[in-house]
């Protein structure tokens, strides 16, 4: 795909401005990291025909689609794990535009539901940063020349990683956790090398929760979640600023983030909580808000807080809804039918609305958020998409939705 080179260089430059700038999609769970866009033209129903165009990616992975102006950036990796790939594709009709591969000696262990291409990219309209744990961490130009690679360890397990890289301030931030040595690092974006470097004591699961920046009111913290908990950072200088206890392990869902107050859950089963950010040390005890009893099994998806509803829901597909100032639970509901579906993307927020897609052939249920378990549609890809696995979280860009199964990316307008 190289020959595409000169006219990824005429697109990145073309379409970096602000033209696109509502439509940029730059990292993991969008600009924020929470997952929610303000954007009002984000279709609520589709079918098959809405399909504007799907196009067969290289390898295999479960990346979520990032844009920036016309350029998607995905990943994928060999069926060996020997090679791995950062590809770009155009927004508007889904051609290749450029394709690099980096090689890996010693492919890792990967889950079953897990993938050797699992992180997202990160972009910030010139530079594309694609994560591969042992296989390291790579930036590209976005128009698709290398600028640096950085070993950032083995990454011990047998789980596999997950953990995407984000970019602030000049600095993209990785979470290294591992069975292992476990670190959340920072690195110059112009060169790669080491801003900072925080040990965390997240040893007996992998990698798998993305950090998230937000912004008390009285400074800026890195929110990441773990195994024994979630803990805050000073994202200038890495430096551990609180932590507070988890009530099981496997902390692979992102918090949310809405009024003030972050909203918790752990990938195993135990309570979803409330933790007001600040403090220091350990703010279990003074920063829990609440804690409330979680039913529906392992493996969650991120929760979402929406106009005061906290929604959160397992891969079996039960949902639990609960006033986000309280805890209260209004209801606990199978959202699919039993053993049919699985749901393992964190959700989508947008008009109002969540989206959550289903594992198998990527059906996405559309909820209004309430007291009540409100469906507003149940929207499919097709026959085509029947045998397709989904575990990428979908994107919103230009009044189109992103949506990738292992394989094959598409675009659907409604």
């Amino acid at each position: 795909m190289k020959t595409h080179r000169i006219l990824a260089l005429v697109l990145t430059c073309a379409l970096t401005g602000d033209l696109f700038a509502d439509d940029n999609w730059p990292q993991f769970r969008g600009p924020t990291g929470r997952g929610h866009t303000d954007a009002t033209n984000v279709p609520k129903s589709w079918d098959p025909s809405k399909i504007i165009w799907k196009a067969d990616l290289q390898g295999t992975g479960q990346s979520s689609p990032v844009v920036w102006g016309d350029q998607i950036f995905l990943t994928g990796a060999s069926d060996d794990g020997t090679e791995r790939y950062v590809m770009a594709y155009s927004k508007k009709d889904g051609s290749p535009l450029w394709s690099e591969t980096v090689a890996s000696d010693s492919p890792e262990e990967i889950h079953a539901m897990n993938s050797r291409a699992t992180p997202s990219c990160a972009t910030d309209g010139k530079n594309v940063v694609a994560f591969f744990g042992p296989a390291g961490i790579h930036c590209f130009t976005t128009s698709g020349e290398k600028r640096w690679s950085v070993d950032l360890g083995i990454f011990a397990g047998s789980w596999g990683i997950a953990a995407s890289p984000i970019i602030m301030d000049g600095k993209v931030i990785q979470n290294c956790d591992s069975m292992g040595e476990s670190r959340l690092v920072a690195l110059n974006i112009e060169d790669g090398t080491t801003v900072w470097s925080t040990p965390r004591e997240e040893k007996p699961r992998g990698g798998w929760s993305t950090p998230v920046l937000i912004d008390t009111g009285e400074r800026k913290e890195l929110v990441l979640n773990g195994e024994f908990g979630v803990r805050g950072y000073d994202p200038e200088s890495g430096k551990e600023l609180w932590f507070c206890e988890g009530f099981n392990g496997r902390g692979a869902p992102m918090p949310d983030y809405a009024d003030g107050k972050l909203f918790v859950v752990n990938g195993k089963p135990g309570d979803t909580y409330c933790v007001k950010p600040g403090g220091s040390g350990n703010v279990t005890s003074s920063h829990r808000l609440w804690n409330s009893s979680r039913k529906g099994g392992r493996d969650l998806p991120s929760p979402v807080v929406v106009d005061g509803y906290l929604f959160v829901t397992s891969m079996s597909g039960i949902a639990t809804c609960y006033d986000a100032e309280t805890g209260k639970a209004f209801y606990t509901e199978r959202l699919v039918d039993p053993g049919a579906v699985e749901i393992a993307a964190a959700p989508l927020v947008a008009n109002g609305l969540i989206y959550l897609q289903t594992v198998k052939g990527g059906d996405v249920v559309v909820i209004r958020p309430g007291k009540e378990l409100d469906i507003v549609s149940v929207n499919s890809l097709g026959d085509r998409a029947k045998d397709e696995t989904f575990r990428a979280t979908i994107t919103p860009t230009g009044g189109q939705l992103l949506i990738r199964s292992g394989t094959t990316l598409y675009a659907i307008r409604g």
